[in-house]
């Protein structure tokens, strides 16, 4: 029971250690990153299964490699003359669309064409369903002076979360639009992005800040619109949730939703906007498209142009398409939720607490490791499934690093627990438990094995067999106890007058043994006299408080001059005992 508390304590104390190393910042990095790649393959598990179907509301007027060609065929340039923009919105509006939205930054007045952008500022003033694009950014006050932007455009935010903060969303410049556009019109939203570390955008800002005002994420307009959410003002709950009336995008602690993603490049219904054009200008056989109670996005997918993002589910995904994304999650109220890191740090002891129990439990390492690994695997299955019906992102990774590390822990103290209880059992099973002698089996044993050694390198060993002289008379005496503690304390005489290598064993009653490895008979001789010397001028201690001495008798053999056989050595130094008993004992017999 001792040892199962101790090694439980063990455990848990390198699972601490675990817990702290881990709060370095290369190490995190480095597991983040496989973790994000486990959301990754959770997404497209999930896309794969057909678990989410992209919206039908969502339409995207795409400006791809074909319509790029024919910008610069009939126009000649790009961008593209923004009164193009204003005939085709035109066109849209008489089909009711729910909205439109540009992924489009209408930078600066073109002066080429300056009535075209008074017209796109007509546009804007005359539909209040059509949104456009502007973007933070942190360049240097000497390259561009930081504009103050006009509070139309802002939006209020109550944060009640102690977990949020937008410091990894705060920009200290922008690159503004048509000033006329930000003066008329509030239906501007940021298309800021968030990328994690291994350059994959995962998640996006569901508000950005600036000269300490918030402004919202041009996919978070579009959707308000879509909910006829019509308010300045946001509020963070205390669980983290942006609240949009009565549904809730959970933020992560840098401000940004976490997307769930529908399908690689092209999942909803593109329009190239050649065909768009043509349709305007009656130079297409198709009547026209449906955009009735559509939310119709523009956006660049050529690759030239440069808005290509790499995501879960795709690693050619244009910027537009993440916009999309942003707005189905809001229809479908799909984000996900990433559980704290509180969970993790549970999961992960849980998990330990289970490998623990199976290790300590379980005798066959195979029927263990099977169970702990399948324990494994159904955490990474409800890690899935969590995700695909609940939106949940629980992590994989540190909960199962801690359980792998617990498990191969585990696995080595019990190993060693186990080698020290075989040592326990051998020591118990080879030693006297009076004397603390080696007993008489492991002396037969040790016997055969010096004589194998001494005849394959032709050396020598002896062998001193002794007994304590007169000690049934001393028995009779003072008593068993009394004779008991002189046998222990002859014992250690011997052990601590003979070589670390020299091997003493109890042979039986009184009777104790010496193997002396390498040693010719002279020397056995010499060691004889003085172990015989050491114990007769001893003062033993006797339980009852009183001091006694004892003598010896001793016997020497030595291999091979006397035997090449256990017996033929032992009955050689039984012999020289006798004749030392008879001769007056307290001496070494020859």
């Amino acid at each position: 029971m001792l040892k199962k508390i101790l090694y439980t304590i063990w455990l848990f104390l390198f699972i601490l250690t675990v817990l702290v190393s881990v709060k370095n910042t290369n190490f995190k990095t480095f597991i983040s990153m496989i973790e994000n790649r486990t959301f990754d393959l959770r997404q497209n598990v999930m896309i794969k299964e057909r678990s989410k179907a992209v919206s039908d509301k969502i339409v995207i007027v795409a400006i791809d490699d074909a319509t790029y060609e024919y910008i610069l065929d009939r126009y000649g340039e790009w961008p593209l003359p923004r009164d193009v923009y204003v005939r085709l919105v035109d066109y849209i509006e008489k089909q009711n669309p729910q909205s439109i939205a540009f992924d489009l930054m209408f930078v600066k007045s073109m002066k080429s064409n300056p009535n075209a952008d008074k017209m796109l500022v007509d546009m804007m003033k005359k539909y209040d369903n059509v949104f456009v694009s502007m973007n933070l950014d942190d360049q240097s006050p000497d390259l561009r002076t930081p504009p103050e932007l006009p509070d139309t455009i802002s939006i209020k935010i109550d944060n009640k979360s102690s977990n949020v903060n937008f410091d990894a969303q705060t920009y200290t410049n922008c690159r503004t639009i048509i000033e006329d556009i930000l003066k008329n019109s509030s239906n501007i939203g940021m298309i800021n992005v968030t990328r994690a570390d291994d350059g994959i955008l995962r998640k996006m800002p569901a508000l950005v800040k600036y000269q300490d005002k918030f402004y919202p994420q041009l996919g978070l307009k579009v959707g308000m619109d879509y909910l006829n959410l019509k308010t300045d003002k946001l509020e963070i709950d205390t669980n983290s949730n942006l609240i949009l009336g009565d549904r809730k995008i959970y933020l992560d602690e840098d401000g940004s939703a976490i997307l769930n993603w529908y399908g690689p490049q092209e999942t909803y219904e593109y329009i190239p906007m050649f065909k768009l054009i043509q349709v305007v200008n009656g130079k297409h056989s198709v009547q026209g498209f449906d955009f009735k109670d559509k939310i119709v996005y523009f956006g660049t997918t050529a690759s030239s142009l440069f808005d290509i993002k790499t995501v879960p589910s795709s690693k050619i995904y244009p910027g537009v398409e993440v916009q999309a994304t942003y707005v189905n999650n809001i229809i479908d109220n799909n984000f996900i939720r990433r559980l704290d890191k509180s969970f993790t740090v549970f999961f992960g002891v849980l998990l330990a607490i289970i490998t623990i129990c199976i290790v300590m439990n379980e005798g066959s390492a195979f029927v263990g490791s099977l169970a702990a690994f399948s324990v494994y695997l159904l955490y990474v299955f409800a890690a899935y499934y969590a995700m695909k019906y609940f939106n949940l992102w629980i992590d994989i990774i540190y909960p199962l690093l801690l359980a792998i590390v617990t498990f191969i822990s585990a696995y080595i103290v019990k190993y060693l627990i186990k080698s020290r209880d075989f040592e326990q059992q051998y020591v118990l099973a080879t030693t006297d438990g009076l004397t603390d002698l080696y007993n008489h089996r492991y002396f037969q044993e040790q016997m055969r094995m010096m004589i194998e050694a001494s005849k394959r390198y032709e050396t020598s060993f002896s062998l001193i067999i002794l007994d304590i002289d007169f000690f049934k008379k001393f028995n009779d005496t003072f008593g068993h106890q009394a004779g008991d503690a002189v046998l222990r304390q002859v014992a250690q005489t011997l052990k601590k007058n003979i070589r670390s290598t020299d091997i003493a064993c109890r042979y039986g009653g009184e009777e104790m043994s010496i193997i002396l490895p390498k040693t010719d008979h002279e020397i056995a001789i010499f060691t004889a006299n003085k172990i015989c010397a050491r114990v007769s001028s001893k003062q033993f201690k006797l339980p009852n408080g009183r001091e006694t001495s004892v003598t010896i008798s001793l016997g020497v053999s030595t291999f091979p001059v006397d035997g090449t056989t256990p017996e033929e050595l032992i009955e050689a130094a039984d012999k020289r005992l006798y004749h030392a008993k008879h001769n007056g004992r307290n001496q070494v017999g020859v």
